[in-house]
């Protein structure tokens, strides 16, 4: 799932959930129970190759996308901290995964496994529409609840 996605949830998971300790806690998880559904992801291969000016690109996109979920959080939400500390929470397994590929350890490759189980719909022959449209939903729905 893209982080826009996963900035957004955590960021309604934030405004909506009275007890802070709880909500960072459930934005995090909210990381896993997106990569459940169906979605469309950046490539990191050439990150993984450690190929730096393909993946210049790859960077750009990613950083755009963090903007453009930070902007929407911005533009739609109550602006709390909490709202942007779940935000970041929930974009944290994103996070360790690329420390892994970077470097490995035991730890973060056991995180690495667990994530990866997660995303066991993406192994599914799921039309590309249907990847970007469950990534479009989530967005507009956490848009209207997070205006609520």
């Amino acid at each position: 799932m893209i982080l826009l996605a996963h900035l957004i949830f955590g960021a309604l998971i934030g405004q909506k959930i009275s007890n802070p300790f709880l909500a960072v806690i459930l934005a995090f998880l909210g990381h896993y129970f997106l990569d459940v559904l169906p979605h469309t992801e950046y490539s990191i291969e050439n990150i993984e190759k450690k190929q730096w000016r393909r993946a210049l690109p790859d960077a750009l996109r990613v950083v755009l996308d963090f903007c453009l979920g930070i902007l929407l959080i911005s533009l739609f939400s109550k602006n709390q901290p909490i709202i942007y500390m779940c935000a970041f929470a929930a974009v944290l397994p994103d996070g360790f995964t690329l420390l892994n590929r970077l470097l490995p350890n035991k730890a973060s490759e056991a995180h690495g496994k667990f994530h990866q189980k997660t995303h066991f719909l993406k192994h599914k022959k799921i039309s590309v529409f249907w990847r970007v449209a469950s990534q479009v939903v989530v967005v507009l729905i956490c848009v209207i609840f997070l205006k609520t």
